[in-house]
Order: structure tokens, then sequence, then C-alpha cells
């Protein structure tokens, strides 16, 4: 059987922002569903950071997510299993309150892992689901760690060495050494994918700051029998970065320049060579055409 992993949605992001909150639609009703759907996958993982904020919840962003992620996975009577990401939750030391228990509890298919590690098998493959780790379970988790027999275990965790973000790594947590008896280690938590080993970070499904800028975005289905892990990529992108160079522009390729893709968006314009202020502005007018959100 197959099943899909998502992770670090981080709906409400940016502040709730309504344009990468369209954007977070987009991908969900596009290629994540379409998917879905196509390869009628019946069991859904979240690895945590489902909501961006830990204090409180905009009402405009969980109706619109309920709308177009969660009641989406319910009316097809799918399995979501999650668990509980830094940013669910409430306090530091503890996942005792924390936002997918309290905006969830509506939806019966889902099952919210908020405290202990669990033990799931689906197909022929055992899994080891766990928890962000707090001082409260952090004694608990790592004992199970070293008990299961699961093949794979998948989390929001923070291995040192791992990337944060490009050219930016994690200079504590974990020791992946502790974690090589299994057959993958799957986490969110840092944004940019990365994999070392037996340990991938799976990396977020879209872009939310100029970080994740060029990255490969997207989600995941694995094959249980195959063990074949497969990234479904999101070629959406709310981040642009364009060179200008006016030594062989010609207007006629400015006024022929399809810029629609760039609505919404983020730009940057690298400016490499501008001999022609009349060319430079009708190249700069033709990207402010298309309603971008930030042209820099």
């Amino acid at each position: 059987m197959r099943l899909a992993i998502i992770n670090d949605t981080h709906f409400g992001t940016r502040g709730d922002s309504l344009l990468f909150l369209a954007n977070q639609e987009k991908f969900f009703r596009e290629i994540f569903f379409p998917k879905i759907d196509e390869l009628q996958i019946r069991v859904i993982f979240d690895l945590g950071d489902t909501f961006d904020r830990r204090k409180f919840v905009n009402f405009m962003t969980l109706s619109k997510v309920k709308e177009f992620f969660f009641s989406q996975i319910a009316k097809r009577g799918i399995e979501y299993h999650a668990i509980v990401g830094n940013h669910s939750t409430y306090f530091k030391n503890t996942n005792d309150v924390n936002s997918m228990d309290l905006l969830l509890a509506e939806y019966p298919n889902f099952h919210i892992y908020n405290k202990d590690p669990v033990e799931l098998k689906f197909g022929s493959t055992s899994f080891m689901l766990s928890p962000w780790i707090t001082k409260e379970n952090e004694e608990v988790s790592k004992r199970a760690f070293r008990d299961t027999k699961a093949d794979v275990l998948a989390g929001h965790f923070e291995f040192t060495g791992f990337e944060m973000m490009k050219g930016t790594l994690c200079d504590h947590g974990l020791d992946r050494v502790e974690f090589s008896k299994f057959a993958d280690v799957w986490s969110g938590h840092f944004h940019h994918p990365s994999k070392y080993g037996n340990i991938e970070y799976l990396g977020a499904p879209y872009e939310m700051t100029w970080t994740d800028f060029n990255g490969t975005r997207g989600f995941h289905v694995f094959d249980t029998e195959s063990r074949n892990l497969q990234r479904i990529i999101n070629d959406n992108r709310m981040f642009h970065k364009i060179h200008y160079d006016d030594f062989n522009l010609k207007i006629e390729e400015i006024n022929d320049l399809d810029a629609s893709v760039l609505k919404d968006t983020y730009i940057k314009v690298i400016v490499n060579v501008k001999n022609n202020p009349y060319l430079f502005d009708l190249f700069i007018n033709k990207l402010q055409s298309a309603d971008p959100a930030d042209l820099k």
C-alpha cells in the first residue's frame, strides 16, 4: 500500500498572510489531493508544525484550512496520523496544550500524537511516530527509540550537523549515530530537504521565506512493500530572482515577456548590465504590470 507524508505546512505563516494562504491552497487543490486521488491513498502522516502560531489561531486561516485541507481528508475517509511539532505546542517543556488537539477534535479519522512515541503498521512496514521532544517526554521517547523494532522512525527532530537552512548547520540536538538501527528516519522541522545516511529531512511543501528560494518542494509518497520513498514536486514559486542584462536586449523581447506567473509573488531583480535606462524602465514596468506582492 501507499501512504502520503506531509510536514511543516505552517498554516497561518507570515502573520496569516492571505497571499501565502492562497499559495498553500493552490498546492493542496492542484497537486496534493489530485495525486492522493490518483494513487488512491488512504493514510496520511503529518510530521508536525501543521499550524504556524504556537499561542493563538486566526479564524480566517482556520476556516480556509479546514475547507481545503482537513475537510478534504475527512470526506475521503482517509486516516490522518499527525504528531505535534514545536510550532504546535503552547509551552516549551510539555506538549499538553497544543493546537492540534484543540482545533481538530471534530474529525473522527484523525489521530493526534502529542506525548509518547507510538507504533503503527501499514502493509509490511512498521513505523514509530514521535512527537516533538520536550523535557517531559525526552526520557520515555529515547527509551522507546532504543526498544522498538520499527522499520521507520518518523518525527519532528533536531539532528546535529544537518542544514537548518541552506549553509547553516544545526550545532545541537540528537546524535544521528544513535539512530542507525532504523532503515529510515524521516523528519520535519528543518525546511531545507537533506539526507545523510538513513536520516532524511523531507523539507517543507512550499516556499515561505527567501531562505526557501530555489529549493526542492513538495510532499512524499511511500510504498510499504517496495520501501520506495517518492517526492512529488511542487513547482509553484513564491520567490523569484531575475537577472537583468540589456547588452543584447530588444524592446520586442520585453513586450513578448509573459509575466503572469509573477502575480502575488516576491521578486528581486539583479542588475548585471544596464546601459539603456529606457529599456530598464520598460522591463520593470512589465514586471510591475503582473501585480507582484513585492519588487526590489
